[in-house]
């Protein structure tokens, strides 16, 4: 492998930059209350892992404890998430989405997909398959 020049740099940064203003997710996704990024992917997680806990939930998004704790209390406060002592672990806590919980996160799942579907349409299905590949070899790179 070689380094990458100042020039692929830039031009890199400038791609990324018009990538994320062009795909960006809706804030509002028609609701009165904004998430932000932390808390629509907590609901997300929380919707495929229904009874996960705080840590689960941490460990999945690499961010800390007390981060995801503090993610858990607003989205518990907004109504979307509950928490739930299991009975063998009073310790424990199991967390579970709200009936409005789950319609936000099956919102923000539809507007990603929808955004995903805008990025892949102009390519051809072999750019497609090359596409994701590339990206996926990006994402799981250790350093």
């Amino acid at each position: 492998m070689s380094t990458p020049t100042d020039d692929q740099l830039a031009s890199l940064g400038a791609a990324f930059d018009a990538f994320a203003r062009r795909y960006k997710l809706p804030d509002e996704l028609g609701s009165e209350t904004q998430l932000n990024e932390l808390d629509k992917q907590t609901l997300i997680y929380v919707a495929d892992h229904p009874g996960c806990g705080p840590t689960d939930i941490a460990r999945f998004l690499a961010v800390p404890n007390t981060t995801i704790s503090s993610a858990t209390d607003r989205l518990a406060k907004r109504g979307l998430l509950e928490r739930h002592r299991p009975e063998g672990d009073r310790r424990a806590v199991a967390l579970q989405l709200s009936a409005d919980g789950k319609a936000r996160a099956d919102a923000i799942v539809a507007a990603y997909r929808d955004i995903c579907r805008r990025m892949l349409e102009p390519l051809s299905p072999a750019e497609r398959k090359n596409f994701i590949r590339m990206i996926t070899k990006i994402v799981h790179h250790e350093d």
